[in-house]
């Protein structure tokens, strides 16, 4: 496949999720129990809509949410569901809405919007769960291309590079082939060999480019493979039925994270070799203390939420 074949059909995988269209227009999350639906034609109000209208978290989709009432406002153009279990806006659900007890049924998303949630998972993958220091993944990589900042900084791009274009290509996959074919079992085996053929292309490209930098990476350019950290990005979108830009979000998020910690620990780092250490300390020892006050730091980010 040519490289303008290949920009081609990212193009077309960008604009792969059509707008919707139908008889719901929006829909908010309005209280602790209760969503609400804008309408685009008014709805008959002597028709009991409660048992017409299922609710799933979209994280849980084979568990329904009780709809306790359907109330729709004197115009007949806005719905509003109240419901059993609480509800949060930082969710997403999908509310399915009947025209009558044996008409078809309409499927509509309920969640911030495109923007928000983009940011949301940018930033929450990014600070809040960051895979080094709030999830403790990839951390042979972190302690060994961390001692010198170019080193850190080169490895930083690699992995948001292949991260971002793997978390592409196993989104299609899962989502137009593994999915359709009930192949989800061979998920993790197809997700390894999509990351591994951008690693060897990575791997081609730095040889030739800047061998310097794939001198100094070494062995741990060929770790990306199989890091947990690239693989772990694939297995959450797929868990999380992220579309295509909540899994462009989450994986420059996971890039950018890891590879802000390369970064800061590589500038500790360099200042610890003229530190006066004790000799038990020195190497691997000061480093995990260091990578522990940076987790204690990144604990801060814990309570945000947007």
């Amino acid at each position: 496949m040519t490289a303008r074949a290949t920009f081609l059909l990212l193009l077309a995988l960008l604009w792969a999720a059509p707008a919707q269209a139908g008889r719901i227009v929006s829909g908010e999350v309005t209280g602790e129990h209760e969503l609400t639906l804008a309408l685009a034609a008014p709805l008959d109000a002597a028709v009991e809509w409660r048992g017409l209208v299922g609710v799933v978290e979209r994280e849980n989709p084979d568990v329904p949410l009780t709809v306790t009432a359907a109330t729709l406002s004197k115009d007949g153009r806005e719905l509003v569901l109240t419901l059993a279990e609480p509800v949060s806006g930082q969710g997403a659900y999908t509310v399915t809405l009947r025209a009558g007890p044996n008409g078809a049924g309409e499927t509509f998303q309920v969640r911030k919007g495109v923007l928000a949630v983009l940011f949301s998972i940018l930033i929450s993958a990014a600070l809040i769960q960051n895979f080094v220091f709030s999830r403790y993944l990839g951390l042979c990589i972190f302690f060994g291309a961390s001692g010198r900042k170019e080193t850190a900084v080169g490895m930083g791009f690699s992995f948001i590079l292949v991260m971002t274009l793997s978390a592409v290509f196993v989104w299609a996959m899962y989502n137009f082939v593994l999915k359709p074919l009930h192949l989800q079992f061979l998920q993790v085996l197809t997700f390894v060999g999509i990351i591994a053929i951008f690693v060897q292309l990575l791997d081609t490209v730095l040889r030739k480019v800047n061998p310097f930098l794939f001198k100094k990476l070494g062995v741990y350019l060929v770790l990306i493979t199989t890091n947990c950290i690239i693989l772990a990005v694939p297995l959450i979108l797929v868990d999380n039925a992220y579309d295509l830009w909540e899994s462009l979000a989450l994986a420059l998020g996971s890039g950018a994270g890891f590879a802000l910690a390369l970064f800061l620990m590589a500038c500790v780092r360099e200042r610890l070799e003229l530190a006066d250490i004790p000799e038990p300390f020195q190497g691997l020892p000061i480093a995990f203390v260091v990578a522990g006050l940076f987790a204690l730091a990144f604990l801060g980010f814990s309570g945000m939420s947007f």
